[in-house]
Order: C-alpha cells, then structure tokens, then sequence
C-alpha cells in the first residue's frame, strides 16, 4: 500500500526549503477525488494580481515550478499535480489531454481566477493547448515550454512508436523501486541532464515524487497515466483540434538539447520548420545551454524564460 498522501505540513523538508513565503496546498474537487494544486500569491494578492497557470510535464509533479515562483514576487502562480502524478497520483482515469485540461480548468474556475498566463513545460504544453481549445475564456496567452507541438518520428522508427521511443527511460523508471529516498536521489544523480547541475530544487523535485514506504519506494507517477498520455503527444487528435484552431498569442520556448541532455533535441530542425510553417502565428524563442529539464529546474533556464513571462504577465 502507498502511504498517504502528503499535506504541506508533512512534505519532506527538502521540499518546504524551497517553496518559499506565500505557498499553499489546494484540493480542488474534480472528477473521482481531489487535484491537489500548490497555490503561491502574495499575502496583499486580490482580484487584479497577476496569474499564470504553471502545469508540469508528463512524469512532474508542479515542485517544478518553484524556481520560477521564487522568481516572480507579486505573482499569483497556480500549479497542479495532473491526475496520476505527484499528490494528485490517487485520481482515477481516463487520463488524456482533454481531461487534463477540464481538471486544470476546474481549478482555476475554485480559486476565481480570471484569464490567466498558460505556462506548459513538456506534456504540460499539450494540455495547455488543449485548455485553450476547451476552456477558450480562461486563457489569456500561452507560453510552451519545449512541448506542445506533435514529436515527429526520427528515422527508422514507425510513427505509433516515437513516444515510446523519446520516453522509454521515464516509463522503465516508474515500474522501478528504490530501498530509500537516498537511493532514488542517487538514481537520478546519475542522470546526464539533471546530475551535472544538482541542486536544491532538483533535491526537492526528486525527493517529492516518491511514495510508498521504505523499502518500497517509487515514483508517484503512475504508469497507466504515462502509457495512456503518451501517445498523444504524437498524434493525439485534442492536440491536432486545439492547434487548427489557434485564438490566442502562442510562444514556444526550444529548448538545445534533450531529455538526456543530446543533440538532437526533443523538436530537432526539421519539427522546427515543420511546425512553425504550418502555424506561422506561433512565436519561436530559441533558449541557449538548456536541456529539457533544466529549462526550468536550473536559474540559467529560469531567467531566459522571465522576461517573456512578465510580458505576458503584464
């Protein structure tokens, strides 16, 4: 049996070291439970404070976000776990992008919030785009963080297999288990995009998505979730609707280098052209000396995004 769910009182203290002043936990009734959402504003934050939604990627948890809530004072930031991951794990399927997006829909409809910034790191741009097809009015502009747009299959692989493909490593891991918390941060030490630049905040991403307990421990992320989602990031046809019928400003933020920190990239030259042709209205930002995950786990990530953050914060 996994254990229970954490509330903020009884997060790891890696964690809590790093969500800063004016974070809290939310659960926002949705289908089949409770989405647990972390919530950071500032103490005088009232109806005109800016907001962004921040939703993570597709084996995250929204501890993602705390570098760019830590820099982003005065902000309201609004980040959820997805159904099937982080302390949202418990939630039922079906998963897929359109209930994704009516679950993060939900929880900005509980927490009142006006047309909001849409920031989607990885699969999180897909369902942000999808939010924005579903729930039009709730958006303001969208912000893809190295996602959103179909992955294209490399050479020699058949198109039902790219995502497995592209994310094989992160499926093998969620059916692992690790004796302690010390060997599953030694597990992701390991790993070429994350180990290099090891911080605080990787300490905290890491030490939260565990559950279960010792000596059982895994990833909060549940593997139903991954194979069920996965496949939409090719062709999934929420994904295909949202982009043919674009009605807000769209930036996509592109990351060098990939999900094990290699050249070719998740979106290589030729899904750059590809997509960008097709939807001309679709601003590129090249980032530079990111991967995947340090885009917004590490500041040098963190502080290319900003500036466009605040603009389209206002």
């Amino acid at each position: 049996m996994d254990g229970p769910v954490s509330t903020v009182d009884t997060l790891p203290a890696s964690v809590t070291a790093v969500l800063g002043e004016g974070y809290r936990a939310v659960d926002v009734p949705v289908r089949g439970g409770a989405l647990h959402v972390g919530v950071w504003e500032p103490d005088d934050a009232g109806p005109d404070t800016p907001t962004a939604l921040l939703i993570h990627g597709i084996t995250a948890s929204h501890i993602s976000w705390a570098g760019v809530a830590a820099a982003l004072p005065g902000v309201r930031l609004v980040a959820p776990d997805l159904r099937g991951r982080g302390r949202s794990r418990d939630l039922p399927g079906p998963y897929g992008m359109p209930t994704h997006a009516d679950d993060v829909a939900a929880a900005l409809d509980h927490l009142g919030t006006g047309p909001v910034t849409v920031v989607g790191h990885s699969m999180g741009g897909f369902v942000s785009l999808v939010l924005a097809d579903r729930h039009p009015d709730q958006v303001a502009n969208l912000l893809l963080v190295d996602g959103g747009m179909p992955l294209l299959a490399p050479p020699g692989v058949a198109p039902e297999a790219v995502a497995a493909a592209v994310l094989g490593p992160a499926a093998d891991r969620l059916r692992m288990t690790f004796p302690s918390q010390a060997a599953y941060r030694e597990f992701w030490r390991e790993h070429p995009a994350l180990g290099p630049g090891w911080g605080d905040l990787t300490t905290a991403y890491v030490d939260y998505d565990l559950t279960g307990t010792e000596p059982e421990l895994r990833p909060a992320t549940r593997p139903a979730a991954l194979e069920e989602d996965i496949r939409e990031l090719v062709d999934g046809a929420s994904v295909q609707q949202a982009l043919e019928h674009l009605r807000h400003p769209v930036s996509w933020f592109l990351a060098p280098r990939g999900l094990m920190d290699e050249v070719p990239p998740l979106y290589p030259d030729a899904a750059r052209e590809l997509w960008t042709g097709r939807y001309p209205q679709i601003e590129l930002v090249a980032l530079e000396d990111v991967n995947h995950y340090t885009v917004i786990l590490e500041d040098r990530g963190v502080q290319q995004l900003l500036p466009h953050l605040r603009e389209a914060l206002g």
